[in-house]
């Protein structure tokens, strides 16, 4: 199985500084033209550009705005919720617009009870000066692990604070992992016992794959700890895309810490 389409895994060629905008009911594209602006909320058209939270009364009808100005793309929070970026960076109505980077940005609107929806954003970059142009070139992929759908649920679950962008994330532990589960899947008789072994079973499969951080016990290196082999995986599928922000619609059902 692979995962939902994501902007994280990039974009069709455009003219830099191309906004591409995108929620779970769609997205948009857009020029850098000065003054453009995309607005986002659980409002409709015309009031917003991109719906965003659309059953959610806790997300604004106009939730937020980018606009383009001094050739660069800046975000603003204009809901009554914060919006969070990467790095544990909150925005709330007051705080002052934040420019966006060339690549890839993803923003999460809080809404009711646990849910947070996801945007995501990617500005198109301009060519790095001294590189030899190569416009038409087919862009050239990550490498995408395979997972099956077991896999896929107990990774994000695991690993969610890894596709929220936190800042210093850490896997969540198999204990509060499986109790997530068994209110996800009640039928599925999740267990740390399970857990466990679906882990090794990937660590396995993937360290034999070429997997580009260490996955397994080296005893005369001096082995670094579960805890850290589990870190080198969620890292890698994220890094990889493998595991994309999109995939966080699995725990929509999810119950309260």
């Amino acid at each position: 199985m692979t995962g939902p389409a994501s902007l994280a895994r990039g974009v069709a060629p455009a003219r830099p500084g191309t906004l591409h905008a995108r929620s779970v009911t769609g997205g948009v594209k857009v020029a850098p033209r000065p003054g453009a602006t995309v607005r986002f909320g659980r409002g409709e058209e015309p009031d917003v550009d991109l719906a965003v939270g659309e059953d959610d009364l806790r997300v604004s009808r106009r939730h937020g705005e980018l606009t383009y100005r001094g050739q660069r793309w800046w975000l603003r929070n204009t809901g009554q919720q914060l919006v969070r970026l990467p790095h544990g960076l909150l925005m709330h109505t007051t705080s002052e617009p934040v420019p966006l980077s060339p690549g890839y940005t993803p923003l999460f609107v809080t809404g009711s009870g646990y849910r947070r929806h996801l945007v995501e954003l990617y500005v198109t970059g301009h060519d790095e000066p001294g590189l030899v142009p190569r416009r038409q070139a087919a862009t050239l992929p990550p490498r995408v692990w395979p997972l099956d759908d077991d896999e896929r649920l107990l990774l994000v679950v695991i690993g969610q604070h890894y596709l929220w962008y936190e800042e210093g994330p850490r896997p969540l532990s198999y204990r509060r992992a499986a109790a997530q589960l068994a209110y996800l899947r009640p039928d599925d008789q999740w267990s740390e016992r399970r857990i466990e072994h679906k882990i090794v079973a990937v660590r396995h499969r993937l360290k034999e794959a070429g997997f580009p951080y260490p996955l397994l016990h080296d005893k005369e290196a001096g082995a670094p700890t579960d805890n850290r082999l589990l870190h080198n995986l969620l890292r890698g599928l994220v890094e990889s895309t493998t595991l994309v922000p999109p995939d966080l619609n699995l725990l929509d059902d999810e119950p309260p810490a």
